[in-house]
């Protein structure tokens, strides 16, 4: 085993710029990889922060008995379809009034509790419930109107609303698989000319270690270590510009987001992050490498003897 590694980076140093070549291809296709994959988990966290913010206000009429508040304050909050559910009164509407108007004191020395309707927040756990349950609470007799935060517009605008925002990450998703795996589909191409380059070069070398009975295994052994070589610095080198690249943005990422949890923002879970998308990328390369190698040794081998 040692010696068909040291033999494949005698290979490696025998055709540096065809190594440069592979390693190249594959550190592109790694460090965009690293970047889409990073892109598709903020747009998770994005879709997931927009679905469990207190999106639905229901306003109660000036007449509702606090019975009646609290039976539809339980009747939500065991709903397997919402959470977050929380009870605005009319002073706590007031306050938050306040608070929003906190450049301009005299507008809220100008106001009194009693104008502000109390109301009932929450949230949903899938943006596909919420003109389902819009209706719903629209017909309970304690609820005056529905209105909605986060600025996701008015009501007869709120599908067209859910449905952009599920297409645009699902149009996401979809591109960026679909550049990833062509991306890897080249690097395995390139990968497989390469080899299959390499083997050519080699061809009286071949042809006396199988007159001396070297069997097939031996003749491949080094040659797939090469492009195993290939693979694991490619990977790291892609992945390691891409995770310097996010260390170096994610401060004005987050500062720009603000409350939406784009990047993680503990250092542990960022690198946690980093760490299981190297493990798959590494997995990933290591595939591409073998598969790659296999067939173009197959191939080349064929044609050498």
């Amino acid at each position: 085993m040692k010696q068909h590694i040291r033999t494949s980076f005698d290979y490696i140093r025998r055709a540096p710029f065809q190594a440069l070549a592979a390693i190249s291809v594959l550190a592109l296709t790694f460090f965009v990889t690293t970047l889409l994959v990073v892109l598709l988990y903020s747009s998770h966290q994005v879709i997931k922060f927009f679905e469990t913010r207190p999106q639905v206000i229901a306003f109660l009429k000036e007449d509702a008995l606090e019975g009646e508040i609290d039976a539809l304050r339980n009747k939500l909050a065991n709903d397997s379809r919402i959470n977050s559910v929380s009870y605005v009164s009319k002073e706590q509407a007031l306050e938050i009034y306040k608070e929003a108007t906190a450049d301009n004191p005299l507008l809220g020395e100008l106001v009194s509790p009693s104008i502000f309707p109390a109301s009932i927040e929450f949230s949903v756990r899938d943006l596909n419930f919420t003109e389902e349950i819009i209706n719903e609470v629209k017909g309970e007799s304690v609820v005056e109107s529905v209105d909605f935060t986060a600025n996701l517009g008015s009501e007869a605008t709120l599908g067209d609303v859910i449905q952009r925002l599920k297409n645009a990450t699902y149009y996401l998703r979809i591109g960026g698989v679909s550049f990833v795996l062509v991306l890897n589909l080249t690097s395995f191409l390139v990968l497989m000319v390469v080899i299959g380059m390499r083997i050519s070069m080699k061809k009286a070398e071949i042809e006396s270690l199988s007159l001396i009975g070297a069997t097939n295994w031996f003749i491949r052994m080094p040659i797939v270590f090469e492009a195993i070589n290939y693979a694991l610095i490619g990977v790291f080198a892609g992945w390691l510009a891409a995770s310097v690249l996010l260390m170096y943005a994610t401060p004005s990422v987050l500062y720009y987001f603000k409350d939406i949890p784009v990047l993680p923002r503990e250092t542990t879970d960022f690198f946690a992050l980093l760490g299981v998308i190297f493990a798959a990328e590494i997995f990933a390369g290591l595939f591409i490498a073998f598969l790659g190698s296999m067939i173009a040794v197959s191939r080349s081998l064929r044609i050498v003897k």
